[in-house]
């Protein structure tokens, strides 16, 4: 299995309310080098979360420890820029297995899917809910049901959100894509035995 089942979660959020947070942003580029989905999650935020010298910034969220869970809640335009998957890495690798945003860059969306992070796309005016529903209390714990694509609040205010119907399957079942081919071994067989040569 690629990766852990994503069926219901609920957990505290993260909450970076920062519009059109870029790929180079969630990883920078020095730290690419590694082929592995391993270690990224340590450079996560890199340069918003540490000083030159390698000490915590403590303004930044990821420092603070009141904030923690395995939703991170973002701002609009989140994982804009270029396509590395080391970004969609980096955030499963940290500990997030859902990133709630208005907006998605396209590929980091993708990318996200691939590697069992839920990308959850709601509408501003619902985003802006969940920001304050954290900022009221760090504690909140927000529900992501994959199976029903909706977001529900503790307050029972809840929005859906739309996901491809494979990729969904494959969360839930906790495919990536060789997997899913994996799981079709028997009816490949069936049909090239039923194939002519």
């Amino acid at each position: 299995m690629a990766y852990d089942k994503f069926e219901i979660l609920k957990s505290t959020a993260v909450p970076l309310p920062i519009e059109n947070v870029d790929t180079d942003q969630i990883i920078p580029a020095r730290f690419l080098k590694a082929t592995e989905r391993k270690g990224f999650g340590d450079n996560l935020f890199r340069d918003w979360r540490y000083n030159n010298d390698d000490s915590p910034k403590e303004d930044f969220v990821l420092n603070n420890p009141k904030y923690s869970g395995k939703i991170l809640v973002g701002g609009k335009n989140f994982g804009s820029g270029s396509s590395r998957e080391h970004a969609a890495w980096a955030v499963y690798d940290y500990g997030f297995r859902c990133v709630i945003s208005s907006f998605f860059a396209d590929i980091f969306k993708g990318n996200c899917l691939n590697i069992g992070v839920l990308p959850v796309q709601v509408s501003a005016g619902f985003a802006d809910k969940i920001f304050a529903a954290i900022e009221a209390d760090p504690n909140t714990e927000i529900e992501v049901n994959l199976p029903e694509q909706k977001v529900i609040l503790p307050s029972g205010e809840s929005e859906s959100f739309d996901i491809n119907g494979y990729k969904k399957g494959n969360m839930l079942n906790g495919f990536d894509d060789i997997d899913y081919l994996t799981s079709m071994k028997e009816e490949i067989k069936a049909f090239e035995a039923k194939s002519p040569l």
